[in-house]
């Protein structure tokens, strides 16, 4: 039986309900945290929790709880449903309102919390890499939706996601409107030219990703050069390798763009090198991880 954390119980999960009168539901206004545990360890909690509050902040949504009551809550979820390796879904709404835009009608937010299995991509994909589109969907400006905001709409990403789906491919790559790449629809890019790690810089429009971040310090400590600098697709197509990173994903090879291979179409050293260095990483508790407890 699955139990899921719901505005302070644990409550059966065919029991975890959300008023249809919620904002979350009516006008996806609210933030969200994917967060993963490894090996009975939460991985990298404070700064999720810290994001989640600084979202909650630029929404101008008041969690109603502190940030240690809120990690107590992920690390419950985990133990008691006795999962030690999952991927946790943290999620706070504006909470019931009325049919009314305004957020001054909603009470209390909702806050519910979700801890369970997640596979993104296949055993293969991971192996040998693989095919990512370039979405005609332009990735959200600051001034619209900030892209650092992790909030629960998440419109502009699935129009891009259903293009990749159409095209057959397991991702889609998002540009800004100047034609800088920024990011997929659920993960970081890097890409590898002449032993350097280059990604998009967050101040383009993009995730500040929790893993994004573990990779920039994995790279630091493998003694890998990394640039966080804008570049287009014309970078991309011409890189020797290129990868990318999320909390559901971790890291993952991209072989082919838009049709071209990059590289030699295969995952690359420096991808296997970063990919192997973060795994070990995350199940070490070296970036100050937090135990599950029961």
């Amino acid at each position: 039986m699955q139990y899921i954390y719901l505005n302070g119980e644990f409550v059966e999960s065919d029991n975890a309900k959300v008023s249809v009168f919620d904002h979350g539901v009516l006008y996806g206004d609210g933030v969200f945290e994917g967060i993963r545990a490894y090996s009975g360890r939460v991985f990298r909690l404070k700064e999720h929790i810290d994001r989640i509050f600084a979202a909650a902040k630029a929404i101008a949504l008041d969690i109603p709880m502190s940030k240690a009551e809120l990690a107590e809550v992920v690390k419950k979820t985990c133990a008691v449903n006795n999962l030690k390796d999952c991927y946790i879904r943290l999620v706070i709404t504006r909470g019931k309102g009325d049919l009314g835009l305004s957020p001054t009608n909603c009470d209390k937010p909702t806050v519910f919390c979700i801890a369970a299995g997640i596979k993104l991509y296949t055993a293969e994909q991971y192996e040998k890499g693989m095919a990512v589109i370039t979405s005609v969907q332009r990735r959200n400006k600051a001034t619209i939706v900030d892209p650092q905001i992790k909030s629960l709409n998440y419109l502009n990403n699935i129009l891009a996601k259903i293009e990749a789906n159409r095209a057959g491919a397991a991702e889609a790559l998002m540009l800004n409107h100047d034609g800088i790449v920024t990011e997929c629809t659920g993960d970081n890019i890097f890409i590898v030219k002449d032993g350097v790690i280059y990604t998009p810089p967050v101040y383009i429009g993009i995730l500040d990703g929790i893993t994004r971040r573990t990779v920039i310090e994995v790279a630091a400590k493998e003694g890998i050069p990394l640039k966080e600098s804008e570049f287009t697709l014309f970078n991309v197509y011409n890189a020797d390798e290129c990868f990318l990173t999320g909390t559901a994903a971790e890291a993952i090879a991209v072989t082919s763009v838009d049709g071209r291979k990059i590289g030699e179409g295969v995952c690359g050293p420096v991808t296997r090198k970063i990919l192997d260095a973060f795994q070990k990483a995350a199940r070490s508790g070296e970036y100050g991880d937090e135990i599950i407890y029961k």
